[in-house]
């Protein structure tokens, strides 16, 4: 048992000294009274004193053991996974039914935490198998378009070449070209989402990456009344694949740019916070609607006209892949802000198919 005779010793012997010391007394009183009077009063006194401390030592056991050792076994019963132990003494209108509804009030929270954390598994469980098979047949289409796509590519440029300068057909002809490359990047997209490529992921200067990326992107608003500015901070080196982290960057500053209208400014900002790099990018665009933002990173969920819904979704797949993460807030008709985390040490990366090395290890198994 786990509740011991000491805590009842320690309980009535306080008592118990009270009790001699009033015998002590009681005897020093009497020392005039005759020696069997004295005798008898004494007896009484000893007797009246154990009668008490056993009164008190059997309330202790009924009222504080026995809930405590209920208490230890349910605990137990806890710990080995049965959430559904609750104790009797509840109802105690006491400090001991407190205690005994407030360990109640924790089992019952333990078991609805258990059941939706097991709730939200299966969840993602089937939306992981889910996606898993979507990502194969989307690779499969893919694949099965692009060939057919190429010869009507080609076909068209062939065309395009033949047709006389004055033909009204060339204005078709180059509407056409535009939408096929539309296609190819689109496929282009779903590929890298369902087969992503070997990440190579190791020390190297981040706000030479993200400088890289800016000047890069300046190139898609120069017809455009949109400033661009980027404020670097001090960063130690951070570990990133430059490739894909300039991706991920130009991936938000062009939707940074769509979420303008007219006049408008993007702010592209480094810094880090002793745990983290951080790369935040902000604009003074439209914003996202409340109902929309939960949902921006969903594969194929997209607000724009022509988008098609992975942007967002491959750059949170390559910010988790760094072992950081994308985090974004937004009100209507003010603007957005997205920030990228990244550890500034070197992680342990939990990724699929990617070692230590940046190397394909599924490559290794087939």
């Amino acid at each position: 048992m786990r509740f011991h005779a000491g805590w009842r010793l320690k309980a009535v012997l306080p008592v118990a000294l009270i009790l001699l010391a009033g015998l002590a007394i009681f005897e020093f009183v009497t020392l005039e009274v005759e020696a069997p009077q004295r005798v008898q009063l004494l007896a009484l006194a000893a007797g009246g004193a154990l009668a008490i401390c056993a009164v008190l030592l059997v309330a202790l056991a009924v009222l504080i053991q026995r809930p405590l050792v209920e208490l230890s076994r349910r605990m137990e019963e806890v710990r080995t996974g049965d959430l559904y132990a609750h104790v009797s003494f509840s109802q105690r209108d006491d400090d001991i039914g407190s205690l005994g509804r407030d360990f109640n009030d924790m089992v019952r929270q333990l078991r609805e935490s258990r059941d939706e954390l097991q709730r939200i598994h299966q969840t993602q469980m089937s939306r992981a198998e889910h996606l898993a098979t979507l990502g194969e047949l989307a690779a499969g289409l893919a694949h099965e378009v692009r060939n057919p796509l190429a010869g009507i590519a080609g076909a068209v440029d062939i065309l395009a070449r033949e047709l006389p300068a004055s033909s009204p057909s060339r204005a078709i002809v180059g509407d056409v070209q535009q939408e096929v490359r539309r296609i190819q990047g689109t496929l282009n997209e779903l590929l890298e989402y369902a087969r992503p490529k070997p990440f190579d992921i190791r020390p190297a200067d981040l706000n030479a990456t993200v400088e890289q990326t800016v000047n890069l992107a300046r190139q898609q608003i120069t017809t455009r009344p949109i400033q661009l500015r980027f404020h670097p901070g001090s960063l130690p080196p951070v570990s990133h694949d430059r490739l894909q982290m300039q991706r991920l960057i130009l991936n938000l500053l062009l939707n940074a740019f769509q979420a303008i209208d007219g006049k408008g400014e993007v702010l592209v900002e480094t810094n880090a916070d002793g745990q983290s790099a951080r790369v935040r990018v902000r604009d003074t665009g439209r914003g996202i609607a409340p109902e929309a933002l939960a949902n921006i990173f969903r594969p194929f969920f997209t607000t724009k006209r022509q988008g098609t819904g992975l942007g967002l979704s491959l750059s949170r797949r390559i910010a988790e892949q760094h072992g950081g993460a994308i985090e974004v807030r937004s009100k209507p008709g003010e603007g957005s802000e997205f920030v990228v985390r990244l550890p500034l040490a070197a992680p342990e990366l939990q990724m699929a198919g990617v070692n230590r090395n940046g190397q394909d290890e599924s490559s290794h198994r087939r």
